[in-house]
């Protein structure tokens, strides 16, 4: 028996319509899917200006710094920032505004190259510190008058404006690590010990090598410097800073962020704007940009009965000139490479810290 016409065409119809049917289904799907991430995204949006609100701190009248001519405009022009680690714990019973200064990290941004540069100032530094009128160690800034000492200090000591601060406590530190899901990173130290925890307790087990650390180790292995030197100390610090880069700039914590806001807005304080933070990330637009490890050169100094780590004048105008250049202030003589990720300007050794 011979199939009519409009049998075969019903045939022929069946699979576009089963096809049809799928695309329907897909596309519903897809547009659902790009819905929830538009929805996550202004969420986060939301939460991370309503974080900044809250994180925002202005120093006194302080609308830029005086060695500015003019407030900066990060999407424009060059800018610094130092970042403060400061231990503000129960245990210390100095509060965040009379602790002294954990860690000092000084950043420039180059706005044209996009790169980098960062600095670890040694905390026993020996300098001169303008609040008081002494020379001490830079560390004691923070204590003698909180941030704006602190910022005064490093601004004489190489001579650059800083135009932002960021000031964090441990909690923040261990926080952020733990709400990225960990850090791989290299732990460069010389054998295996036991470090202090956020609580001075000695329970944190460091070795050597290429490992995976949640918020506390990583925070030890930032602090401890008694087994080799600050230097040493300054660098393990760069690498986590951009181990913690790396982290948060992959596609898999992207579904973490909700909990770094979290962690950052209860335990930080900046004179950066959200409008202004959102500037910055045209530096992560391609990933972690190019960044530039600087050291300080100097030698431990206990001749007065107190160790102080004297900085070398020498080191200290090298690096001046390096972070000028960076920040346009004088034409830029560094050697970074545009596909270079890290460029040890000093290898140095110092004895262990007493």
């Amino acid at each position: 028996m011979k199939k009519s016409r409009s049998d075969i065409y019903i045939q022929k119809r069946k699979p576009k319509k089963k096809f049809s049917r799928f695309l329907k289904v897909f596309l519903i799907i897809a547009a659902s899917l790009i819905l929830c991430v538009a929805c996550y995204g202004v969420y986060l949006v939301k939460k991370a200006e309503n974080a900044a609100n809250k994180s925002y701190e202005k120093i006194n009248d302080r609308e830029y710094s005086e060695m500015r001519e003019a407030k900066v405009e990060p999407l424009e022009d060059n800018v610094s920032i130092l970042f403060i680690g400061v231990d503000d714990s129960e245990a210390r019973e100095q509060g965040s505004d009379h602790s002294r200064s954990d860690a000092l990290i000084l950043a420039t941004l180059n706005n044209e190259s996009k790169t980098v540069k960062i600095l670890s100032i040694p905390r026993d530094s020996y300098v001169y510190i303008p609040y008081v009128g002494h020379n001490d160690k830079i560390t004691h800034a923070h204590a003698f008058g909180g941030t704006l000492a602190t910022i005064e200090t490093v601004e004489e000591l190489f001579d650059i404006p800083v135009d932002y601060y960021v000031r964090m406590n441990f909690n923040a530190f261990i926080d952020v690590v733990d709400s990225l899901g960990g850090i791989d990173v290299d732990v460069d130290i010389p054998y295996a010990f036991y470090e202090r925890d956020e609580n001075d307790k000695k329970t944190i087990y460091l070795e050597p090598g290429y490992q995976h650390l949640n918020g506390s180790e990583a925070l030890a292995l930032a602090r401890t410097r008694k087994h080799d030197s600050d230097i040493m100390r300054g660098k393990r610090q760069q690498d986590i800073i951009k181990a913690i880069a790396q982290k948060a700039t992959s596609v898999t914590s992207i579904t973490k962020y909700d909990d770094v806001i979290d962690a950052i807005s209860n335990n930080m304080k900046t004179d950066m704007t959200f409008s202004e933070m959102k500037t910055f990330i045209n530096y992560f637009s391609e990933g972690v940009p190019a960044i530039e490890s600087l050291s300080l050169e100097g030698s431990d100094d206990t001749s007065s009965g107190t160790y102080y780590y004297q900085l070398n004048e020498e080191s200290i105008n090298e690096i001046s000139q390096i972070l000028k250049g960076s920040l346009g202030l004088i034409p830029d003589t560094s050697n970074l490479s545009e596909n270079s990720t890290e460029t040890d300007i000093t290898e140095t050794t110092s004895n262990s810290n007493p």
